[in-house]
């Protein structure tokens, strides 16, 4: 029988955070041996490569979260990384729309909460608005200018190719499926029924983080419910519509910030997401069931109280799911120019959204450890923006 290899660290996932966590690591400690695992055959294949590229400036979260201060450093790191390493991005800024009394009062608080973050948002009349974008029709917005977008599956792998530099190794289809915790080593059992052996083990797994808690035998009280983000393209013609990033002012009762227009780093323009309960773990379409992930959502704990306190929304989102009319009116409202026609096929993303066992949507980081393992098990967004701090903060974990 073949001998299991040995590492120091093995991470599973090469989304953006396994990536940034294990350059980060051997830029600490050069000596030091690095496996990173993914069951897929290439990194960002799902939360990393399919989100909006948008590199967030900390408008929405409270001053002392983590969150918050993630997102701050965040903001300056990866646009440094984009300068150092020549990759695209553009700071092309942000304005948050109003379009009724109800959201104008709360883009009021939101220009509040900017300021407490460190920004510096400009207050827009609907005059100044029309201005800068022809297009946009509102009462009121607010610019933020460090916003900025840029392409996050070319961050990941330029991350994991310094890694490599630095004497990682990168295992792509290969599923993690056991793990085992002794006093001196962590033992894992992959899919092609190799074994590793490593000194410590640092879960990055995104959708599935709760599962590989669970598979070390590890109690949380929360689980990952995956939320389908809907997104079109619109057609050429449009890709000049807009100057900035346009989002409306979100419901504060919800995580999610509502169906925006997204300038994209290759030019294009984008409208979503929305947020759908996908009826699988990696569910991109209404097509994608895992019957296994339905019946872990129904039956948990955390599930019911959630769908009794926003059975609205859901109904709401549903709705504006299955008919793309209901979906173009949340654009409409300050875009009224975008018609069905439009609404061209784009990829779609699904958001691992943590929910406490009292049915909770989690906001902050969370972490399960032990001696030897780290499980990142909620990072939620902007998690893409804050690679590289919360990267720092994780190889601190792992050392401290």
């Amino acid at each position: 029988m073949t001998k299991p290899a040995h590492f120091d660290l093995v991470i599973a996932g090469a989304g953006i955070l396994g990536a940034a966590c294990a350059w980060q690591y051997v830029q600490r400690y050069p000596g030091k041996s690095v496996l990173v695992v993914d069951k897929e055959g290439q990194p960002a294949s799902h939360q990393t490569g399919r989100n909006s590229g948008v590199v967030h400036a900390g408008v929405y979260y409270p001053a002392d979260s983590l969150k918050a201060r993630y997102c701050r450093q965040g903001l300056q790191d990866t646009l440094a990384f984009c300068r150092q390493e020549d990759i695209a991005w553009l700071q092309c800024g942000k304005l948050i729309v109003a379009t009724d009394e109800t959201e104008l009062a709360r883009l009021q608080q939101l220009a509040v909460r900017s300021q407490e973050n460190g920004l510096s948002p400009q207050w827009l009349e609907t005059a100044e608005l029309s201005r800068r974008e022809p297009a946009i029709r509102g009462t009121a917005a607010i610019f933020v200018e460090q916003t900025a977008i840029t392409d996050y599956p070319a961050i990941t792998r330029r991350m994991l190719s310094k890694a490599v530099s630095g004497g990682a190794e990168l295992w792509f289809n290969s599923e993690l499926k056991g793990i085992s915790e002794q006093p001196d080593q962590v033992t894992l059992r992959l899919s092609d029924g190799r074994q590793v052996k490593a000194q410590q083990f640092l879960n990055c797994t995104g959708l599935m983080a709760d599962r590989v808690i669970s598979m070390q035998g590890l109690e949380s009280d929360f689980r990952i419910l995956p939320f389908r983000g809907e997104y079109y393209q619109l057609p050429p013609k449009y890709n000049q519509l807009v100057n900035h990033l346009i989002y409306p002012v979100p419901d504060p009762a919800l995580p999610f910030l509502g169906v925006h227009l997204t300038r994209m780093i290759d030019g294009t323009v984008t409208v979503g997401p929305n947020a759908v309960l996908a009826l699988a773990r990696e569910g991109y379409s209404w097509a994608d069931i895992n019957l296994k992930d339905c019946w872990d959502n129904l039956t948990y704990q955390g599930f019911w109280p959630l769908a009794k306190r926003y059975w609205r929304s859901g109904l709401n989102e549903l709705h504006q799911s299955l008919r793309q009319s209901e979906y173009l009116k949340l654009v409409q409202k300050y875009c009224p120019q975008i018609s069905v026609e439009d609404l061209l096929p784009y990829r779609h993303g699904v958001r691992a959204q943590a929910v406490s066992d009292k049915g909770e949507l989690l906001h902050d980081f969370r972490f399960v450890e032990t001696q030897r393992t780290l499980h990142v098990g909620n990072a939620p967004s902007p998690a893409a923006t804050s690679a590289i701090p919360i990267a720092r903060a994780v190889v601190d974990k792992l050392m401290g």
